[in-house]
């Protein structure tokens, strides 16, 4: 099936209902042909004890990013997404405002895709560099 931009922000926003996603308040606000991007506040909800952005939730921002993404651009309702590798280089702190995970997929597979996530400060400088390895397997019935 394929999903229409403001689809899948709608779809986005009602699966993050009851969940992590919803708890860190992530927000998927834009999509292109090949990405998908989200943004999350950055408050003392999700510092780490010295009261900046903990890296854990930089994570978190980032496979919910890009396995949204797997899921969207490979157009089927029967599939579930799967994280099975990922990879994060934490290169600035925030303190607060928003960071924003720019997911692009680089390599797109039947059965496995890999993403490079950039997530920014609202300045656009690079705070974290991730590498997500998804896995692509049937929904059970």
């Amino acid at each position: 099936m394929k999903y229409t931009k403001d689809e899948i922000l709608a779809i986005s926003k009602k699966m993050c209902k009851n969940t992590l996603m919803e708890t860190l308040e992530i927000e998927f606000t834009e999509v292109g042909d090949d990405f998908l991007v989200a943004r999350m506040p950055v408050t003392p909800r999700v510092h780490q004890p010295d009261g900046v952005l903990h890296g854990g939730a930089s994570v978190a921002l980032a496979e919910s990013v890009g396995s949204a993404g797997a899921y969207f651009f490979l157009n089927s309702e029967e599939i579930v997404i799967r994280g099975i590798e990922i990879a994060a280089n934490h290169v600035k702190s925030v303190r607060d405002g928003y960071v924003y995970a720019h997911a692009s997929i680089i390599h797109k597979g039947r059965t496995t895709q890999l993403w490079q996530i950039k997530i920014t400060n609202e300045e656009g400088a690079l705070v974290s560099q991730i590498k997500l390895t998804t896995l692509t397997l049937p929904k059970n019935k």
